[in-house]
């Protein structure tokens, strides 16, 4: 009887023990799911925010909170930040559309507990100002997104602007860590961990003095 092919037999864990085919599935789903609840929660909290202001408070109203810092201001905003590009709404709800199903395409592929915080908020704050371009006043695609928090000097904005911001922050400080959406620290084009992009083990060069045939 020949010995079975090792190439057909799974790979072997640290333990010495065979690793389960089902594992590398359920760390993505553990990710999968935590950016799915930071998504829910940024979601959540702005649709309801803005569902109060609208209920409660007529388009201009100023309510003071924490005067001079902050105040409720009611407005409602047809371009971006700053009110930049008010003019071209529909410009925003479609780069929101691509934003928001490009987070969803990779979601499956991130491996980082923090990668998948930055993206569920990321993609929370899209759908939140997305739903407003969607479905309120004036029309379907160039609606006008309803913001209320003002700060002194600064833009009116709201929760989904807020978790998009932060979103981007924590982006920023993850990548100029080097850290990758697969959780390892990526140097000089490889992985510190040994490893090469393509998953094989880099090749030892030879030591000084040493024959390299």
């Amino acid at each position: 009887m020949s010995e079975p092919n090792r190439a057909d037999q799974p790979p072997a864990d640290s333990s010495g023990g065979t690793a389960s085919p089902t594992a590398g599935k359920s760390g993505a789903t553990r990710f999968v799911l935590i950016l799915a609840a930071c998504a829910a929660l940024a979601y959540g909290l702005d649709q309801l925010t803005k569902a109060w202001v609208v209920g409660t408070m007529s388009e201009g109203d100023v309510i003071p909170v924490m005067p001079p810092l902050l105040h409720w201001h009611f407005i409602r905003n047809s371009g971006a930040a700053f009110s930049i590009g008010e003019d071209y709404t529909w410009v925003f709800t479609i780069i929101m559309s691509v934003v928001a199903a490009a987070i969803v395409f990779y979601a499956g592929r991130i491996r980082s507990l923090w990668w998948s915080v930055a993206l569920g908020f990321l993609l929370g704050g899209v759908l939140g100002n997305l739903t407003d371009r969607l479905f309120r006043e004036p029309g379907f695609g160039v609606g006008h997104v309803v913001d209320f928090i003002a700060l002194p000097n600064f833009a009116i904005f709201n929760i989904a602007d807020a978790a998009i911001v932060g979103s981007v922050i924590l982006w920023c400080l993850l990548t100029l860590r080097g850290i990758g959406m697969d959780g390892q620290r990526v140097g000089n084009g490889k992985h510190e961990a040994g490893v090469d992009r393509t998953g094989r083990d880099r090749p030892q060069e030879p030591s000084q003095g040493q024959d390299s045939a």
